[in-house]
């Protein structure tokens, strides 16, 4: 598609864009600083080339609250390094609960567990809930650096887990139920939790999955852990000898105590995975995410105190932590546990009609499926209430892009693209700016994204990679046990050094508006979940019947993704369907369901270094037809006569 081959699918009205929140800072700098813009594109060139003053103005205009002024915006304007408001303290969830003394009663979240009941918690509510658990952890020997984590649906104890965690200045981690004992401890043990909360059990499709057991062998194989919340989905949580009772530890309230805390300490662990070792553990700080948030939120999503905000997220996805992050703007937040389609097709769009949901957000994956699926969301849902459209965890179609605008009509349809890396997007959404099919909208304030090619050079209208050349407050301040910093450098800065590559090939168009192209790494994404290629070959690689094995994920543009696992059967043994239907399951106990590959080939070899490297980047490429992928250096190969059944594949690929 040119930059010029359609006209927009949707432009904003002058009432919306004067109603905006976008518009509204634009007029608060006008007034306040002095500053005026023509439009949008003149504000984000000042947000990255002043970029001090422009985050200063988000703290004045955001009115962050704090109990210790900063000394300076920015230590050191370098990556990575780069020290954010040095000397503020604060706290995160105390700017959340701001919000609480304007009204009670007013809703704080909806949430429903497929065919539930709605569930609906006042701020009031909300607070009191998570002044008690503070109270109870604080009583229990959990202080601020102490690690939190848990296993949990989208439900409301885990918004209640993460703010009292938030609150007493500890750090949270969270996991969804419907992983594996493998995947959950080689995320959990990295980082040496004092608490664990967990779920016994929860519910997909109409089934129930009692995970007692693997609760049992978390503790087990957690040797840090001191205390044990179980949470009782089935209403008893009086399951697991020797655990507190979260129903104990929510009963008695208490006045709230926000701990305040330097602008860098740790808020939360996230984890996302490279192609080696265990997932990556990455600390962000209550500063960067809570200003990083207010922008977002605010001036790109357009959401407010009026708004309902819905995504359709687990918890172990840092969507999860987005959708919390609607509370910030004291937006009321949606949560939805379960299969979008259960109890009957269209369950997702009928909850966003019954909790009047302004910003309904998802997978690019779940869009695709309405529409396979014949779905019509405004058949099922009264979806008057709705102003945005949200997608991420893949590129968004053009046909999905244009699915949306003919079901949906005047909506703006806000696909976004960032990361668990730095708990944004880089490139997104504007509500002053037209929607073009199959692009997204803009960079966003304070993100300086280029697309670079293989030696540094900046490109326009073609596709390179995602690189960002100034700091961010919500980068990662660091990786848990990465000491010397060793392990985040390789992943962020190693390529082009000092600036930040992100692994997804993007291309900026004409107009400033950015298309993603899939990832450039070998990273498993799987709606908008990470996992690295080492977990898979920890499962797969531990059957006798296996010798060796490649993953590769395959994200193209326009059309379905595949995640495609290779299989060289061990001498004597063969790839037939009882392997095949075990390797499945493997995976999907160890992993995750998301996780399953799409297709599982026999092969007679795994591409190799001289090193002994599995060529995963590589095949990869092969695999998706890109330019100057077909002539590999063979003469870095171990076994080159190896590329020729992957060069059939690929041919075979492409042909359909």
């Amino acid at each position: 598609m040119t930059d010029n081959s359609t006209a927009p699918l949707w432009t904003a009205s002058a009432e919306r864009i004067a109603a905006s929140r976008m518009r509204g800072y634009m007029d608060w700098l006008a007034a306040e600083r002095g500053l005026r813009f023509a439009g949008y594109d003149e504000l984000w060139r000042w947000s990255v080339s002043d970029i001090e003053r422009f985050w200063e103005s988000m703290w004045d205009y955001f009115d962050i609250r704090h109990s210790t002024t900063w000394r300076s915006i920015l230590s050191e304007r370098r990556m990575p390094g780069a020290s954010w408001f040095p000397g503020a303290r604060l706290n995160l969830a105390e700017q959340v609960f701001r919000f609480h003394c304007d009204d009670p009663e007013r809703t704080a979240l909806f949430s429903r567990s497929e065919d539930d009941a709605l569930r609906r918690m006042s701020w009031g509510e909300l607070r009191a809930q998570v002044t008690a658990l503070a109270q109870a952890m604080r009583q229990r020997g959990i202080v601020p650096g102490d690690r939190v984590v848990a296993y949990l649906p989208n439900v409301p104890e885990a918004v209640i887990g993460f703010l009292a965690c938030a609150s007493i200045g500890a750090i949270w981690s969270s996991c969804s139920p419907d992983m594996g004992t493998v995947g959950v401890l080689d995320r959990f043990r990295q980082i040496e939790p004092a608490l664990l909360i967990a779920a016994d059990g929860y519910r997909y499709a109409g089934r129930t999955y009692d995970r007692l057991a693997v609760v049992e062998e978390l503790r087990a194989g957690l040797p840090s852990l001191r205390h044990t919340v179980l949470v009782g989905q089935s209403g008893d949580d009086g399951r697991l000898a020797g655990a507190l009772r979260w129903s104990d530890l929510i009963a008695n309230g208490g006045t709230p105590d926000f701990e305040q805390v330097p602008f860098d300490h740790p808020l939360w662990i996230v984890f996302s995975s490279g192609t080696t070792g265990l997932p990556k553990a990455i600390v962000h700080g209550h500063g960067g995410a809570l200003i990083e948030t207010l922008k977002s939120h605010a001036l790109h999503l357009d959401l407010g105190p009026d708004d309902r905000f819905l995504w359709l997220t687990s918890t172990g996805w840092i969507m999860w932590n987005y959708l919390v992050g609607g509370l910030l703007v004291g937006a009321t937040i949606c949560l939805y546990d379960g299969h979008p389609d259960h109890p009957a097709p269209g369950a997702l769009w009928r909850f966003a009609g019954q909790t009047r949901a302004s910003c309904f957000g998802a997978g690019a994956a779940y869009f695709g499926h309405c529409i396979k699926a014949g779905i019509e969301p405004a058949d099922v849902a009264d979806l008057g209430a709705l102003r945005t459209v949200g997608s991420t965890g893949s590129p968004l179609s053009e046909d999905g892009y244009r699915w949306l605008a003919e079901r949906l009509g005047d909506v703006l349809i806000a696909p976004i693209s960032g990361g668990t890396d730095v708990a944004t997007a880089f490139v997104g959404c504007c509500p002053l700016l037209p929607v073009f099919a199959g692009e997204m909208q803009c960079r966003w304030l304070g993100v300086a994204a280029c697309a670079l090619d293989d030696d540094g050079r900046a490109l326009e209208n073609a596709v390179g990679e995602l690189v960002v050349t100034e700091p961010m407050p919500s980068m990662p301040l660091y990786f848990w046990n990465d000491a010397d910093g060793r392990r985040m450098q390789e992943s962020y800065f190693d390529t082009y050094p000092g600036l930040w590559r992100h692994g997804d090939w993007i291309r900026f168009t004409a107009r400033g508006g950015a298309v993603i192209h899939g990832r450039s790494d070998t990273t498993v994404n799987r709606h908008g979940v990470r996992m690295g290629t080492a977990e898979f070959y920890r499962v797969i690689e531990g059957f006798a019947e296996v010798a060796d094995s490649l993953v590769v994920d395959l994200e193209y543009l326009g059309k379905p993704s595949q995640l495609l696992l290779f299989v060289v059967p061990a001498d004597g043994r063969e790839l037939d369907g009882d392997l095949t239907a075990r390797l499945r399951a493997a995976l999907r106990s160890a992993l995750s369901p998301r996780h399953l590959p799409d297709r599982i080939i026999a092969a007679p070899d795994i591409p190799r270094t001289l090193s002994g490297k599995k060529m995963e980047l590589p095949v990869k490429k092969l695999l998706l037809g890109l330019s100057g992928a077909g002539t590999l250096n063979e003469d870095a190969m171990s076994n080159p006569d190896s590329l020729a059944f992957y060069r059939s594949i690929a041919a075979s690929m492409q042909a359909h």
